[in-house]
C-alpha cells in the first residue's frame, strides 16, 4: 500500500474504525465527531501558542486530518472531491488584509 495514496490513507482510517467497530460504538455520530475535532483543534492551538515542537505540532494536525477523514467515512461522502470542490470556489475568491493579515473570503455583508 502506497502511503503517498489518498485512498490509502482512507483505508488506513476505514481498517481503524472497523478494528473498534465505531459504526456500532457511537464513534462515528456525527456529535461526537464535532466535539473530537475541537478537542485536537485546541491541542493544535496549544502547539502553537506553548511554542510546542513541530513534531508535536504535526501529530496534532495528523489527528485531525485522521478525525476529518474518518468523518466524511462515517458520513459517506467523497472528502476528495469535496476538497477539490472547494479549491475551484476558493480561487475565484478575492483577498482583502483584514486587520494586518490576509483573509480570503467571500465578504458578504461588507463594505
Amino acid at each position: 500500500m502506497s502511503q503517498d495514496s489518498y485512498n490509502s490513507m482512507l483505508q488506513a482510517v476505514q481498517a481503524f474504525h472497523d478494528k473498534h467497530d465505531f459504526k456500532n460504538t457511537g464513534g462515528e455520530e456525527l456529535n461526537y465527531r464535532v466535539a473530537l475535532m475541537a478537542e485536537e483543534l485546541g491541542e493544535i492551538s496549544a502547539c502553537v501558542t506553548k511554542g510546542k515542537s513541530k513534531q508535536a505540532l504535526s501529530e496534532e494536525v495528523a489527528d485531525l486530518l485522521i478525525l476529518l477523514m474518518g468523518t466524511a467515512i462515517a458520513e459517506d461522502f467523497d472528502l476528495r472531491q469535496a476538497f477539490w470542490d472547494k479549491m475551484d470556489k476558493l480561487m475565484q475568491r478575492e483577498s482583502r488584509m483584514v486587520n494586518g493579515r490576509i483573509r480570503v473570503s467571500e465578504f458578504r455583508d461588507m463594505d
